[in-house]
This record gives C-alpha cells, structure tokens and sequence, in this order.
C-alpha cells in the first residue's frame, strides 16, 4: 500500500510541473503575439456627432400636398423619339463632387494683405485682357478659401457674380472654361436628356440658349450646355445664401429663415426626388382642415417648392423642410418662416431651374 501511494504521488507531483511549464510557456507566447500586433490594430473609435440623437419634428410650414397635380419633374420625352448617344462634350467622365467643396472660412478681424494683393492682381490682369474671365474667374474662388475681412468676403463675392454674368449666364462659352462647353444638337436630342446628362435642369438651358420651349430644340443649333451639379450654402447669421457650381462661387442671395423655435437647422441637406413643385397645395398643419390652394389670395408658398430630405449633422433625417417663395418679402433677410428657407419669388424660380433632386446639395451654417 505504501509502494502504491508513493508511486501515485510522484506522478502527481510530475504532472504538477509539466503543467507550470506549459502555462509559462503559453504566457509568454500570448505576450510575443501582442507585441508584434499591437502597432496594427487601429484601436476603438471615437463616438461622432453623427451619433447624437437628431430631433424628430419636422417643419411645420410643411404640408403641400404630394399628389398635387402641378407636381412637375422635367419634360417627358416625346413619343416616337429615342435620345442619341451625347458625344463626349456632354458625358460626365469624372465622379461628381458630393458637395460644394469650398471650406467654412472663420472672417478675419483685419483685411488679408495676401488676399489684398491676389485681387488687385486679378482684377489688373482683367483690365489688361478683358477675355481672360475664366483665369480671374479661378484666381478669386482662390481668394475665397483664405481668411478675409468681411469686406474683403464681399468685395470677391461682387467680383465673381459680374464675371458670372459673361461666362455662365451669357451665350457665349470659354475655350478654357471647364464649367460650360458647346454641344451641337443632333437629331432626335431632347433637352431634358441633355439636362438630366449634365446634372443641370433643362429650364436653365432654355434661358441661357433662348430656347422658348423645350421642343424648339433644333438639330445643327450651337448649345451653350453646363456641367453641373450646382449646390447652395446657407447663413444663418447673414441671412444668406450662396451659389455654387460644383465648387465654383456664383451668386449671392437674401433668405428669409426659421424664427425662434423653428430655426432652420445646421447640417447637409440634399434635394428630395420628386420634391420640386410648382405652387403645390398646402395643408396648415396648424389647422389641418385648412388647405390652400395658388389661387388663394393667403397663399403662403411663393412660386415654387424645393423639398429638402435631411442628410447630415442637425438637419439628419429632418423632413419637411424646403426652399420656397414666400408672399411676405419683407422678411426676406430676417427669421420668419417656421424652418423653411425663403426667398424672393423670382429667386426661387430660380433656384428651382438650377437644382436637381439628389444631385444638388445645401448646407447650412450658423
């Protein structure tokens, strides 16, 4: 018995060692792995704003009726037509940009002599050759990347719209302008598919070619055709908005916005597919029973409605909201309307014949 118990207890005692080993051996493989893996891994991620939960409610000034009969989304194309191949002029080879690219640039307290410097020279090199639009065009969009004065701001912004007046809304297209081209009509081309091509509502096409109506389009004509998306920024403090194309400063504009406890919210809205209506009827969501129809004399809506679907930052997941016009312009310029942005009925005209559902984009700023 005592041979026995002796025999059990060496191989214990050997079965107790052996273990030691393995689990020394185990931690310090375990230590090695983390060693030589720790300098990939890229660690947890920080929670973002985007994770914040967004308010819910939408704008109370919202409500035209979806299934108004003046809901319009471009012209249809004729029967019996079928749309040529566009040649490479109109075929958008290059990812379009999500957003107007230009950066929120904090003002400067004092004027930026650099930027002082960039604008004399610019507009020197315009006096001296008057066709160099597109060159000063580039050189001011520079300037207004860097930190200026708001006079500073102000003075390129005046600049810029005059020059839009001869490359963008004139007739004439710039050999060097990478923002409008010249496309010649073909037979069976419809405008709206040139439109829908370019990113560009084809309203905007009549009105800088001078066609009266989409179906005036003539095979052989020389169209002045551009290369959207146009995308808008919106000031709450200024009571602003600002045009762009692509990333390319157009045109500024006095809005009305949302009053005190109906702000118009900060973030990155798109427009909605099927949002854009003519004088829509809309439902006072104060009074439900209460619908308004154009040919109310208390028509609130303006001209037209360009819906907004919320994408980012406040305005995430937001409904309801537009640009319209309004019957009060003498709030353009204040906070009056119950979220929406408001403008000068003409304005939002527009405004509606340059943005295209999805494609154009609006920001809001403080």
């Amino acid at each position: 018995m005592a041979r026995l118990f002796s025999n059990f207890a060496a191989a214990r005692h050997g079965w107790k060692g052996g273990g030691l080993y393995l689990i020394v051996t185990f931690v310090l493989f375990a230590a090695v792995i983390f060693l030589l893996f720790r300098g990939h891994s890229s660690g947890p991620q920080e929670a973002t704003a985007g994770n914040i939960p967004s308010e819910t409610r939408t704008d109370v000034e919202s409500g035209p009726d979806a299934s108004s009969p003046r809901t319009v989304t471009g012209t249809a194309p004729e029967p019996g037509t079928s749309p040529e191949t566009l040649p490479t002029p109109l075929v958008q080879t290059q990812p379009q940009p999500a957003v107007a690219t230009q950066p929120l640039v904090e003002p400067a307290d004092v004027p930026n002599p650099q930027a002082q410097s960039a604008v004399a020279e610019a507009l020197l090199l315009l006096q001296a050759q008057p066709g160099a639009v597109i060159e000063v065009r580039d050189k001011l969009n520079k300037v207004l990347l860097m930190q200026l004065s708001p006079q500073q701001r102000e003075t390129v912004k005046s600049e810029m719209a005059k020059l839009a007046e001869k490359w963008l809304w004139g007739p004439a297209a710039f050999p060097s302008d990478t923002l409008c081209d010249t496309y010649t009509v073909r037979s069976g081309d419809l405008l709206d598919i040139i439109g829908r091509r370019l990113k560009v509502p084809y309203e905007v096409l009549m009105q800088i070619n001078n066609i009266p109506r989409p179906k005036a389009l003539q095979a052989g004509k020389a169209l002045k055709v551009i290369k959207g998306p146009f995308h808008a920024k919106v000031y709450r403090s200024t009571f602003t908005l600002d045009l762009y194309l692509q990333d390319m400063y157009v045109r500024s504009f006095k809005v009305g916005l949302g009053k005190a406890g109906y702000e118009t919210p900060t973030g990155l809205w798109r427009v909605k597919d099927g949002g854009k209506l003519i004088s829509p009827d809309w439902t006072d969501p104060d009074n439900p029973g209460r619908i308004y129809k154009v040919s109310d004399p208390d028509y609130p809506l303006g001209s037209r409605w360009i819906a907004l679907d919320g994408v980012s930052g406040a305005a995430r997941d937001r409904t309801g909201f537009a640009i319209h016009g309004t019957k009060e312009p003498e709030q353009i310029g204040s906070a009056g309307s119950r979220g929406c942005i408001r403008m000068y009925n003409g304005e939002a005209i527009l405004m509606y014949n340059l943005l295209v559902p999805l494609y154009s984009q609006v920001e809001v700023f403080d």
